[in-house]
């Protein structure tokens, strides 16, 4: 029996006294981490919460989205994260798929949340930044020990989805997050209870949350937050918090380059840089560890896998432009479209299986089928695989936009656009941006006779989406391109050039 809470109270144990979580001044050491974490699982268990309930969290990277993670863990509940710039109609869907009991909030971000619970049976716990105060567990017995939890019952619900259809909940195990932050910090960053990891990828996202949080509490590690990303202040937080662990999209390591007067700024503590979430332009990679004088290390992986599927090892030969060789405990493959293994020096879908794969999509026993067909979990990335068994991605089979590090959905912010009267078809596309990968811009037809102006529709989506997901560039046309069946096709979608 597993449950991953069983870490923080093993490192609280041995490294008590030591800090384990940081915003700025604030600082929280192990055992009042564990003590506060211990306090939000005595005060579900006070609401009649069982394990296995679900438990909604919508935070920015303060302290308190670690003490309630692994309160709620310790209780044995499920955990559902939310991005806190979630809109109250996207939280709907989360509380309604998921089944949430009752959702944890940021009180600088809980208006979405409370929005969302307006209509429904369940309440929304609004608290500080460290976590809740004494007046909010009053009454409530903390739980002393974590709840014993098979290695095969999910821990976490994460949502991701494709370009059809509604967002799916992958459902990652105890053992399957186990599994990865031991892989993450014991081979991939080697990090110690001496280190200290920087905490600005969003620990609501899987990279934060298994090669941040989990990885750091693993090992006994402090971890310091940076709940909004800003390269000026990540510099600074580098040199006073003697930063040995960096973790980022390669467009923070773009934001770290853009910096004014960026070489007085001291870095030397760094020891170890790692990059996910979409590809490091190669000129990106150089000019930063030329800048900062420090190795990145890249990987690829995905929510369905807990990330990490692939690395370039510390102590293996690295190849800029790679996303390395799989790590313990994963396999990957190269695929055709019948699932059959390509070879050679041709492209073919990723597919992986391993520890870290996903028990499935919550609810979703047909969509688990169709993506995990024979075991392997098809990942719609194609790649292709060199002489030495290195991982290259070459393209995309799925039309996401991945937009400074962050996954948009055409689809979502289609349905978004199509709420607008005079909207009769949209068309929402990625476009090539040097700092955050790809922007977000939207092709639209109007109905006949309807006028509006793209500011109009820009706005109009702001307000229903969040705010990295809205098209910042929008362009009408008569028509969008359609194959013989009229489906829209997106990929003969051409921007504007004054926006290429």
């Amino acid at each position: 029996m597993t449950n991953l809470a069983t870490a923080l109270v093993e490192t609280a144990e041995e490294h008590g006294d030591r800090p384990a979580l940081r915003l700025d001044d604030t600082v929280l050491t192990y055992g009042e981490f564990l003590d506060a974490a211990r306090g939000v699982a005595g005060l579900l268990r006070s609401r009649g919460l069982e394990p296995g309930a679900r438990v909604g969290m919508v935070f920015p990277n303060v302290p308190a989205f670690p003490v309630v993670f692994y309160g709620a863990l310790l209780a044995g509940c499920v955990v559902v994260p939310m991005n806190p710039l979630l809109k109250g109609r996207e939280i709907e869907f989360y509380l309604d798929d998921a089944g949430i009991s009752v959702v944890f909030a940021w009180d600088g971000a809980a208006d979405g949340a409370r929005e969302a619970a307006r209509d429904r049976d369940l309440d929304v716990i609004a608290v500080g930044a460290a976590g809740p105060e004494e007046a909010q567990l009053e009454g409530a017995e903390p739980l002393t020990e974590p709840v014993d939890r098979a290695d095969d019952e999910t821990a976490v619900i994460l949502y991701t989805s494709g370009t059809t259809g509604a967002p799916k909940g992958a459902e990652l195990t105890h053992a399957n997050l186990s599994s990865n932050a031991a892989v993450s910090a014991r081979t991939l960053t080697e990090i110690t209870a001496d280190d200290v990891v920087m905490g600005c990828l969003p620990l609501f996202h899987v990279f934060g949350l298994t090669c941040g949080l989990n990885s750091a509490v693993l090992t006994g590690a402090c971890l310091t937050l940076l709940p909004r990303f800003d390269g000026t202040k990540a510099l600074s937080m580098i040199g006073r918090d003697r930063v040995t662990v960096f973790e980022g999209v390669p467009t923070m390591y773009s934001g770290l380059l853009h910096v004014g007067g960026r070489e007085q700024y001291d870095v030397s503590s760094l020891r170890c840089c790692i990059s996910g979430g979409s590809a490091m332009p190669v000129e990106v990679l150089r000019e930063f560890e030329e800048t900062f004088g420090c190795t990145v290390l890249e990987g690829y992986g995905l929510s369905e896998t807990s990330p990490v599927a692939s690395f370039n090892h510390p102590d293996a030969e690295r190849k800029a432009g790679s996303v390395g060789t799989p790590v313990a405990g994963m396999e990957l493959r190269l695929v055709d479209d019948d699932g059959n293994d390509v070879t050679g020096d041709d492209a073919g879908e990723i597919a992986i299986r391993g520890e870290g794969l996903m028990k499935g999509y919550w609810g979703r026993p047909d969509a688990t089928a169709e993506s995990i067909p024979d075991g392997w979990f098809r990942t719609g990335d194609v790649g292709r695989r060199d002489d030495d068994g290195y991982y290259f991605i070459v393209d995309r089979k799925k039309e996401m936009i991945i937009r400074g590090g962050y996954n948009v959905y055409p689809r979502e912010i289609e349905e978004a656009l199509y709420e607008h009267s005079a909207v009769a078809e949209v068309a929402v596309v990625g476009i090539a941006h040097r700092d955050l990968g790809e922007e977000v811009g939207a092709a639209v037809a109007l109905r006949p006779g309807a006028e509006v102006g793209v500011d109009e529709l820009r706005e109009f989506a702001k307000e229903r989406v969040a705010a990295y997901k809205y098209p910042r560039h929008v362009w009408l046309l008569d028509e969008l391109p359609k194959g013989p069946t009229g489906k829209i096709l997106r990929r003969e979608v051409e921007p504007p050039e004054d926006v290429r």
